[in-house]
């Protein structure tokens, strides 16, 4: 799916011109980097418009179908990465400059579980599609168990890691991605709250990346990727860290920011991501309407307005950047682009998803008990014998 397209035009017959599409599948992209999240976003969005118009008939066009099955065939292929999670370069989704996010991002992971729940909705069952769905069932049963068990950090888990053994190797270690305890980071034991956690940026063998980012936990509480108590402890953490994460513009796109050498190293001395601006901890008032979206699932609508008044008071008169520099979100990017459609876009949702929160209860989706027995199955030492739906909803509320 491409991530952008340019208008050209093309000379005719007669005089005539007429305006083409030119699609960017990555080849014209800066590192010339194919998208991921593009066509993710695209069954998401298929999705929400059949909910809030009625209007079925686009989903179910052959077509449409056919582009369904494309995407899920490409991100469903079989590789040699061992874990449910998809595996993607730097620079391939919204962040799409080299900022440090290759490997398994959350992001990624949760667009990705979204986009199968939205494939399992849409996908017109037959004997073409039938394996594709008993496919997609299963990736979205053991990818839920994976980011639920191995992404989530809060201050238990974290001393945990902080006691880890390593070089453990069995079926039954603990430390089942080798991961140091020297890799937690200073800023991260003197920044959890007592109450609250979040679901960590990218796990891979023997690393961690413990920054905060925005979407992919916002996301993961949309779409159900986390359990009710971890997505009710992601919005505790951004209340309990609201200074740091949304400041003075909702909302930052990771904290926190990479800085000196660091820096350096990560983004290749990118002068676009410098420490607190763009992608390196910029605030993006384009977050404020998956941020409203998760605070009206989990009932906390108090965060959403408080959120959305704040940035009221600053984005007209600002005429809509695309992004906000400095720790608190205090300045207009320095190369922010402006009257960006998506930070328009992005608060006229917000408001009307406040105005109307039964409406915007279509978008987003609740827990899944039948699709959490295998993930139970997963967790319990007796294997199958007690996998149930009972079973599933007792050990998501743990």
């Amino acid at each position: 799916m491409p991530a952008s397209f340019k208008v050209r035009t093309v000379p005719l017959d007669d005089n005539k011109l007429e305006e083409v599409l030119d699609p960017d599948f990555g080849e014209s992209a800066i590192g010339r980097v194919a998208p991921v999240d593009s066509g993710l976003w695209w069954i998401i969005l298929l999705r929400a418009y059949g909910k809030i118009t009625g209007d079925y008939a686009l989903q179910e066009r052959v077509d449409v179908q056919t582009g369904i099955k494309l995407i899920l065939n490409l991100c469903l292929a079989d590789g040699f990465d061992m874990f449910p999670s998809l595996l993607v370069t730097d620079g391939s989704c919204m962040i799409d400059r080299r900022m440090g996010i290759h490997g398994h991002p959350l992001e990624i992971q949760a667009l990705f579980y979204a986009a199968l729940r939205c494939s399992r909705e849409m996908l017109t069952v037959n004997d073409g599609s039938k394996n594709l769905v008993r496919a997609i069932n299963n990736r979205l049963s053991a990818l839920s168990f994976h980011i639920r068990e191995y992404y989530w950090v809060d201050m238990k888990k974290i001393n945990e890691i902080y006691r880890y053994k390593t070089e453990e190797y069995s079926l039954d270690a603990i430390n089942k991605f080798n991961i140091y305890p020297e890799q937690i980071p200073s800023w991260l034991m003197d920044w959890i709250p007592g109450e609250g956690g979040y679901l960590i940026g990218n796990l891979q063998p023997a690393h961690m990346d413990f920054r905060f980012f925005t979407l992919g936990n916002l996301w993961s509480v949309v779409s159900s990727l986390g359990t009710p108590k971890q997505n009710e402890a992601i919005l505790n953490l951004i209340e309990a860290k609201w200074d740091d994460i949304v400041g003075q513009m909702p909302l930052k796109i990771c904290y926190p920011a990479v800085e000196n050498e660091e820096w350096r190293i990560i983004t290749g001395c990118d002068p676009k991501n410098t420490p607190w601006s763009y992608h390196n901890g910029g605030s993006w008032p384009t977050l404020l309407w998956q941020f409203t979206l998760a605070c009206i699932k989990m009932g906390r609508l108090e965060l959403a307005q408080k959120a959305v008044s704040l940035a009221e008071k600053r984005l007209a008169i600002d005429r809509w950047p695309e992004y906000y520099d400095t720790r608190a979100g205090k300045f207009i990017g320095k190369q922010s682009r402006l009257y960006q459609t998506w930070t328009i876009a992005g608060f006229l949702t917000s408001r009307l998803m406040l105005e109307n929160p039964e409406m915007a209860s279509l978008l987003f989706w609740e827990e899944d008990y039948e699709l959490l027995e295998i993930c139970v199955c997963a967790l319990s030492k007796s294997g199958r014998k007690k996998c149930s739906r009972g079973a599933a909803k007792s050990q998501i509320l743990v």
